[in-house]
């Protein structure tokens, strides 16, 4: 693994999300009580990882434009993996998961289309490694794949955790090549960005080429595509 990646380089964007509250067990910054509550009926391992305190929230503010704030969500779900990898080997370390959490409006762009480029690319680095990633918008009511209706979330955020390779492939339906990857992921310690770009527009348009055949959908609002399936 190699920290320089995400965290040492030189990045034009930083400064676009603001740290509002990082790592909480139970953030002061907004309140997910009880979404969290409601989810555990959706999620078995998600009260477990509570009661432990293995679910965290870190909480960011917008500070930037469209481009440069999906950079930085970008940026800080890397981190958030590699802050995970050596964890989830460790007792209990599949309950683990981050989420990073975005506040505020920027012109011109939903939350959705600021995470949707972000997640996606994060899913395909990741998800080889034993990492999941997954996107939750604020007030939008979310369905998983087996058709479940999940409840609303209070925020936006991107879900880092670690994968539990028995039932997430099966939320990757519509892109096999990730689900078995996912399904067969062994983390040997390789750096995810090594032969690719380090440059986020370059790593976005490097992305495109794990897009599923169906074009993705855009909206009015959005700077870009949501090239993934809703809370996956």
């Amino acid at each position: 693994m190699s920290p320089a990646r995400t965290g040492g380089a030189s990045r034009p964007t930083a400064g676009a999300l603001r740290l509002v509250e990082a790592g909480a067990v139970r953030p002061r910054s907004v309140d997910v009580s009880g979404y969290v509550r409601r989810m555990t009926a959706h999620c078995p391992y998600l009260g477990p990882s509570v009661e432990r305190g293995l679910t965290t929230w870190t909480v960011y503010g917008v500070d930037g434009d469209a481009g440069a704030v999906e950079a930085e969500l970008f940026h800080a779900g890397a981190t958030a993996a590699e802050r995970l990898r050596p964890l989830i080997r460790q007792p209990h370390g599949f309950l683990r998961c981050e989420n990073v959490v975005l506040l505020g409006e920027t012109p011109g762009a939903w939350h959705r289309a600021l995470l949707a480029w972000p997640h996606w690319a994060l899913k395909n680095l990741y998800g080889p490694v034993g990492i999941m990633v997954g996107t939750f918008h604020e007030g939008e009511e979310e369905i998983f794949a087996a058709g479940d209706r999940l409840p609303a979330a209070p925020v936006s955020f991107l879900a880092v955790r670690a994968a539990v390779r028995r039932r997430d492939p099966r939320l990757l339906r519509s892109t096999p090549d990730l689900a078995a990857a996912l399904a067969m992921a062994d983390d040997d310690g390789r750096d995810v960005f090594e032969g690719i770009p380090y440059d986020w527009q370059e790593i976005r348009t490097w992305t495109r080429r794990f897009l599923p055949r169906t074009r993705p959908s855009t909206a009015s609002r959005a700077i870009s595509a949501n090239p993934s399936a809703r809370g996956s």
